[in-house]
């Protein structure tokens, strides 16, 4: 096996010792501290948990290509999807800029921590489900890190991974929907805009939501996942192959602003697509 082989089945390798000891700080130390952010998408505004109070010499200073590109949204009167929603940081911010937020987030201690999010900023237009979203409606096992809050999944090959590299895991038992059918059943308003992070699911709830994509045409935003370099690839063709079929044509790769097709979908395997 050559060295490039090597480095594309070796799991979680963008973790490296100095993240893992900022979420062990973060997590151990200050998981219940609140505070006023000092940076970022939320500056100015409160949480739970994190190192954003913190000097910029142990936490980013400077917005990421994904907090930038959100930042120059035009999200006013939409109703936005957050799928995916972990602590509720990004739905904070998008709550302050669209009309209605729905968001899905199966995770019991990331669930809890986005409704203190909410009260702690005083924000009502936010609905907040406790259910993961899938190709349809299903219970699974959800495998989560405990050193890093924002990684759990529900893909088996990622949870298998996960918890070989020895960070700490536990199960948790979630209920599965398919956004098709809760969209149907429940009255939920149509997307206008999806966010999309599921840690390697994606495409699954991107099948689970092909009639609303086919009938109501929301703008998309999806985070890409795998646990090796391989898995990362895989699923970013599966992902682009499936929007492409769905004529969704204008898909970009946000931190290198490429225009992406079924040809070249490795150039967008690490970082987001934006697709509409």
């Amino acid at each position: 096996m050559n060295n490039q082989n090597l480095s594309n089945d070796i799991a979680f390798e963008s973790f490296t010792l100095k993240n893992r000891m900022a979420a062990w700080v973060s997590t151990r130390l200050f998981g219940t501290v609140t505070y006023t952010v000092r940076r970022g998408l939320l500056k100015g505004m409160k949480r739970k948990g994190g190192l954003a109070w913190a000097p910029a010499i142990f936490s980013r200073d400077s917005l990421d290509a994904e907090e930038q590109f959100l930042c120059g949204l035009n999200l006013a009167g939409a109703t936005v999807y957050d799928v995916g929603a972990c602590q509720g940081l990004v739905t904070v911010f998008l709550a302050k800029r669209a009309k209605t937020v729905i968001c899905f987030e199966p995770n019991s201690r990331n669930y809890s921590r986005i409704l203190e999010n909410l009260e702690l900023n005083g924000i009502h237009n936010v609905e907040v489900r406790k259910a993961g979203v899938g190709s349809r409606r299903d219970t699974r096992r959800m495998i989560e890190s405990q050193l890093m809050p924002g990684l759990s999944s529900i893909d088996a090959n990622i949870g298998e991974k996960l918890v070989n590299v020895r960070m700490g895991t536990v199960v948790e038992e979630i209920l599965i929907i398919a956004l098709d059918e809760e969209i149907s059943k429940t009255n939920l308003p149509a997307p206008d805009f999806i966010k999309i992070d599921t840690e390697g699911w994606e495409i699954e709830v991107l099948r689970g939501a092909r009639g609303t994509l086919e009938r109501y045409r929301p703008t998309l935003l999806l985070e890409m996942h795998g646990a090796t370099r391989s898995e990362k690839s895989q699923k970013v063709r599966e992902i682009v192959t499936f929007l492409w079929e769905l004529n969704y044509r204008q898909i970009c790769h946000v931190e290198t602003d490429t225009a992406i097709t079924p040809e070249n979908s490795d150039l967008a395997m690490e970082g987001h697509l934006y697709a509409r």
